[in-house]
């Protein structure tokens, strides 16, 4: 988890906003939503990335407190 997979999730995202506009200006809707679809398969992979980073996070600070760092 972390920067690596936060850019990815920025690149899909990205990708599916230029197929939405691409298919939108061309009235291809089959392309517009691929596109939408790409952006919400990006945002979900951004929420788990996010909440994968917390509970990580959480174990660490747990881990800590058992061995006095």
């Amino acid at each position: 988890m972390g920067i690596a997979d936060n850019a990815k999730n920025k690149a899909e995202d990205l990708k599916g906003q230029a197929k939405e506009k691409v298919g939108s200006a061309t009235g291809n809707s089959d392309l517009e939503s691929e596109g939408q679809v790409d952006q919400a398969v990006a945002a979900v992979k951004d929420h788990l990335t996010n909440a994968a980073d917390k509970v990580k996070d959480g174990v660490e600070a747990v881990k800590d407190k058992l061995t006095g760092k």
